[in-house]
């Protein structure tokens, strides 16, 4: 298993945990199939009130998808697959709360999950960061979800910077997109807390807010999310052009801020 979860039944917070820090976290296709299934069974365990989201291993929360993962396409242009769309708790159509607990690295398609979470707790180690532009790709869906947390300047930052930059926990607090930064390796323990107290409220009013909030911002993710399949049909470099990038560029060490 390459998701684990843990339940605690005295406060209804369950603790979805990415279990790959071999990978750092990285979401392969059973992953991404995994985390689905975890969804979808949250909906109906009553037991669970409130979650928490994490990355086993300290060194990742996640890098998003697998370079490794081969992802079929269909040969029609006007189709296509993308693993990353599916796997937060949101489109699968889960209405408890989760928070994030990030720990090292969340990038690329990280942001994917984080988008779909009400709040974020990060370790003061912490680091945010999308190396699409680096790697020739279009920041497409990464973009729409960040922009709907952070000022616009901030997120076009963080994603035309690529590689070069680090978003600290402590500047992604300033700008928003952490709620609360904790010590090293306190933030799965912080947003625990956090999540056994929303737990202990009645879930229906809870449920009904985190529904109501995601309304707010529903209908602008959902036009912009119908043009990211053209936009990176268009901007990406032919994978093996990404994959010279990839392994050809001279490490660098970027800057954190």
């Amino acid at each position: 298993m390459n998701v684990l979860l843990d339940v605690d039944e005295d406060t209804g917070v369950a603790v979805v945990a990415l279990d790959r820090p071999e990978r750092l976290n990285a979401i392969d296709l059973a992953t991404a199939g995994e985390l689905r299934d975890v969804w979808r069974g949250l909906r109906c365990d009553d037991r669970v009130r409130a979650v928490v989201l994490t990355g086993a291993g300290g060194r990742a929360f996640s890098t998003g998808i697998d370079r490794d993962a081969v992802v079929p396409q269909p040969g029609s242009p006007y189709m296509q697959d993308d693993p990353l769309l599916t796997v937060g708790p949101k489109a699968n159509d889960l209405w408890k709360p989760v928070v994030a607990a990030v720990e090292g690295m969340a990038c690329g398609g990280a942001f994917y999950l984080l988008g779909e979470c009400e709040f974020v707790v990060a370790g003061a180690d912490a680091v945010f960061f999308d190396p699409h532009t680096t790697y020739g790709m279009v920041s497409a869906y990464e973009s729409v979800l960040l922009a709907q947390r952070m000022p616009y300047g901030e997120v076009a930052r963080m994603m035309l910077m690529g590689t070069a930059e680090r978003v600290s926990a402590r500047r992604a607090h300033e700008v928003g997109l952490v709620s609360e930064v904790t010590e090293p390796g306190g933030a799965l323990r912080a947003a625990v807390a956090c999540a056994a107290v929303v737990a202990g409220y009645p879930p229906t009013g809870v449920q009904g807010t985190v529904r109501a909030l995601w309304a707010a911002k529903d209908a602008a993710r959902a036009w912009a999310f119908a043009q990211a399949p053209h936009l990176i049909a268009l901007g990406n470099l032919p994978s093996e052009r990404q994959q010279e990038l990839f392994t050809g560029r001279p490490a660098q060490k970027p800057r954190i801020r």
